[in-house]
């Protein structure tokens, strides 16, 4: 059975392109193009279920049309739009583990904010830091990167179902991990509350 931690959400399925069952997809990596598998997973049920790709051509840097094994009618695709697209995490080209393609691709990473009351602690006592050099405290799953304005913005989804918006700059990025899809920010006090 394919877990969560097995994929990673690569786009998600926007409309149907003419009779034959070509999809479009809107990705935020384009991991499918470069990667080892020739399938992509969809959630449905609850359970991922493997499609395999028989073709696909891109429309635009941030969407593709695919032709998906079994899905030969406009009638099947339409029941696809609206999914999201996961990828399998060990499919991954080895030279994506330590890069990213592009800012879009940490769409789904847990956001990990720099706890600076915790740091200031450690500092006093000189205890260890944690795991990751610093400790830091979850703020929630990043939703989506907007890259179109002059400044990069994460919707963040927060416990309680609300969104934040926080700047991406690189000033603020710690540290991230591709396989372990979480992102560590440094933001400037104050910064969150600015939401409220």
């Amino acid at each position: 059975m394919i877990l969560d931690s097995d994929v990673f959400s690569i786009g998600r399925f926007t409309r149907t392109h003419g009779i034959h069952g070509e999809i479009e997809v809107h990705f935020n990596d384009d991991v499918f193009d470069r990667g080892e598998a020739d399938y992509v997973f969809l959630k449905i049920d609850g359970l991922y279920v493997p499609f395999f790709l028989e073709d696909y051509r891109f429309k635009g840097s941030e969407s593709a049309l695919f032709t998906l094994d079994g899905i030969d009618s406009d009638t099947a695709a339409r029941e696809l739009v609206g999914h999201t697209v996961y990828y399998p995490l060990d499919a991954r080209p080895a030279e994506d583990e330590a890069t990213i393609s592009s800012l879009r691709a940490f769409t789904g990473f847990r956001l990990l904010l720099i706890d600076r009351q915790a740091l200031a602690e450690t500092a006093e006592e000189g205890d260890e830091t944690s795991e990751n050099g610093v400790p830091t405290l979850e703020l929630g799953t990043v939703k989506h990167v907007e890259t179109a304005t002059a400044n990069t913005l994460l919707t963040v989804e927060v416990e309680g179902g609300e969104d934040v918006l926080l700047p991406l700059h690189d000033d603020f990025v710690v540290d991230y991990d591709l396989r372990e899809r979480y992102l560590v920010l440094d933001v400037p006090e104050g910064l969150i509350d600015l939401n409220d």
